[in-house]
């Protein structure tokens, strides 16, 4: 299930989406959810650019309308792609998080579809949590960086020594009489 924020400063939403829940209904609705998905995301980027007073899109539409039905011409999608990528680096960049690879994007949009939309979603999930805020009443799920356990303690750890060896006692002499024998 998706997670609902508000972008601190509007009253625009945004939603944090699992990335392989993103890829897998693409896959599984034959490419309809990722019209769906892509409308979805360059609407959250022009809020959040209008937000914060800087261009990341005007038309989620257009953008959309570049997929689908513009993957007839082969050459709107490919533009699109390559913008949407550049706004999200670009919104990374605003919110003070390390901008996404470019050439990962490159090599997963090229070879794996739904791999590149999964890598957008993660970025975008770590943009949204930076820079937006739980709606009143919605508790807010950890991001990934909290919820990592703590680094291993810096001092060594003091193990038992192995235990000593035991000297060998002498063996028995088995020439020896036993009791009652002479």
């Amino acid at each position: 299930m998706a997670e609902t924020l508000e972008i601190r400063g509007s009253q625009h939403r945004v939603k944090i989406r699992n990335p392989l829940a993103v890829a897998l209904l693409a896959f599984i609705t034959l490419g309809i959810y990722h019209v769906v998905w892509w409308y979805k995301i360059n609407r959250e980027l022009c809020d959040f650019g209008d937000a914060r007073g800087r261009d990341l899109g005007h038309s989620p539409a257009l953008s959309t309308l570049a997929v689908f039905p513009g993957f007839i011409v082969i050459i709107p999608p490919l533009v699109t792609a390559w913008r949407g990528t550049g706004r999200v680096k670009q919104a990374t960049r605003m919110a003070g998080r390390e901008p996404l690879i470019g050439w990962v994007a490159l090599i997963l949009y090229v070879f794996i579809g739904i791999g590149w939309m999964a890598y957008l979603q993660s970025e975008l999930n770590k943009v949204w949590r930076t820079e937006a805020i739980p709606l009143a009443g919605q508790v807010s799920m950890p991001a990934l960086d909290e919820a990592m356990p703590p680094p291993p303690s810096s001092e060594p750890e003091h193990t038992a020594s192995p235990p000593e060896p035991v000297s060998p006692s002498e063996p028995p002499d088995l020439e020896s009489p036993g009791p009652g024998q002479s």
